[in-house]
């Protein structure tokens, strides 16, 4: 699951490692130049994957070691399990270093600023390649993917979901939309943000799961006040994150906020315009607090994702509405006091019936400046492909796969059937699942003000001078 609260992100941190990296990169990415189809590190204008001929061949780079940067997941540990099958079918040995996501993204970063290349290949999200791809710390994978000597027809890319693999492709361009220019991250394993709820407490108070965001905002209030007499005590309706960080904006937030048609920014030309402070936008983020006011957490300014998880499990919350995995890590046999009494739902549609979601990907990267090319696109190739990922969901824990062909397979769904409405809610939304979020460097920056404001005006400010205010200083920054 996606535990970025915890990184702290320092993101200011983190940002000013990525600031000061991308003067010292910017030779190599003249070098390189952008774009599908631009050129690698190699030091003249094509990839280095132009230098792989012939007939393709798993065996093509045996000896040779490939070193990965891993975070720790339950996606890691599946893939980590299954590194001596890559090892037989290739002969090529995987070293890694594993490191907790309060530090993954700093150490990542420092990483790929150095110019060392230490690692090959490293986990990333897709909002990473809107800060490491332009400064050109990111291969471009697409002449890799293109090169039928270099990628074995069995890796088969139309079976990955279309909008995850878009999710890695950026012109490297401020508001450019996805799924053009490069490919600079593979999908490999995600999640989509939807609600999960308590089947005991919704059948004890006679209610079901809301259908539209007014029946969510009445039915986390209605929770919170009959639910301790109902036999709940302590219970309160809806778990939501609310720290001072990106990660609040990004998971149920977002994906209500898209539902109802809103943006983020505008994009006229060039120009990138803060748009949170539409009329519409306004009114939903004033709802969205008052929502929180009267069936949130009670400590929401401090809540990540571990908070709205572990309140789930707990039987704090009587509802989840946050990533998929943050809830099926609590309902799974065993793992917490509600297990066995949580389910989804697709949470509350927009107006027409939107089902727009954002979403996290877990995503597979290449070192622009890896000597070691080949190897490593080999290991993206089989941890991205239909083997791996399906003996990973079924043996592993390494759901909301990524190609339509695992989660079709009957293995699959055996076991993911065992959770009430798992299958179901990720189908309803998969197609409307993407990132929501206009891509553009600053995207950490703004998203934590925009988090500070979401604060300030669930502490009783006033919703439109705070946004207003929040827009125009991100108007400075980033239009």
């Amino acid at each position: 699951m996606e535990r970025m609260d915890r990184i702290g992100h320092d993101r200011r941190r983190l940002v000013a490692l990525g600031a000061a990296a991308a003067l010292s990169a910017a030779p190599l990415l003249s070098a390189c130049g952008t774009g599908f189809g631009g050129g690698g590190a190699t030091g003249g204008d094509g990839s280095a994957a132009d230098d792989i001929t012939g007939s393709f061949d798993w065996k093509r780079a045996e000896g040779r070691t490939v070193k990965a940067l891993l975070n720790k997941h339950p996606y890691t540990d599946a893939l980590i399990a299954d590194l001596k099958a890559f090892t037989e079918k290739t002969g090529i040995k995987v070293e890694y270093d594993v490191f907790p996501e309060d530090n993954y993204f700093d150490k990542l970063t420092v990483d790929l600023s150095s110019g060392r290349a230490s690692y090959d290949v490293f986990m990333l999200g897709a909002y990473m390649v809107w800060q490491y791809g332009p400064p050109g710390w990111l291969e471009d994978l697409g002449p890799w993917m293109r090169n039928s000597s270099a990628t074995g027809a069995e890796w088969d890319q139309a079976d990955f979901f279309p909008n995850l693999l878009q999710a890695g492709q950026w012109s490297l361009k401020a508001g450019a939309p996805l799924g053009r220019g490069g490919q600079y991250a593979l999908p490999w394993g995600w999640e989509t943000n939807v609600v999960a709820y308590n089947t005991e407490v919704f059948k004890k108070l006679g209610v079901r799961p809301a259908e539209s965001f007014d029946e969510l905002r009445e039915l986390a209030g209605t929770i919170t006040r009959k639910a301790p007499g109902a036999g709940f005590e302590g219970m309160y309706g809806v778990a939501v994150r609310g720290s001072r960080s990106w990660a609040t904006i990004h998971p149920g937030f977002m994906t209500m906020y898209a539902r109802n048609g809103l943006k983020d920014f505008t994009v006229e030309g060039d120009e990138v315009k803060p748009a949170m402070n539409s009329p519409e936008a306004v009114a939903f983020t004033r709802d969205w607090a008052e929502m929180v006011r009267k069936g949130g957490p009670p400590s929401w300014t401090s809540y990540t994702w571990y908070q709205c998880s572990s309140d789930l499990g707990a039987k704090k919350a009587a509802m989840l509405f946050d990533a998929d995995t943050a809830a099926y890590f609590q309902a799974v046999k065993g793992a917490s006091p509600a297990s066995g009494k949580i389910a989804f739902h697709p949470g509350p549609k927009g107006p027409g019936g939107s089902l727009a979601t954002n979403m996290w990907i877990w995503s597979l990267g290449m070192n622009a400046r890896s000597r070691n090319k080949s190897a490593a696109w080999l290991f993206l190739q089989w941890a991205t492909g239909k083997e791996h990922l399906l003996r990973a969901a079924v043996q592993g824990n390494h759901i909301d796969p990524v190609r339509t062909s695992v989660s079709e397979a009957a293995a699959y769904r055996n076991k993911m059937g065992a959770i009430p409405g798992f299958i179901d809610t990720f189908e309803a939304v998969v197609g409307q699942t993407k990132i929501q979020f206009t891509p553009q460097e600053q995207f950490f920056d703004a998203t934590t003000s925009w988090a500070s404001a979401l604060q300030e005006i669930y502490g009783g400010k006033n919703a439109s001078s705070v946004l207003n205010g929040l827009a125009g200083d991100l108007a400075s920054k980033i239009g």
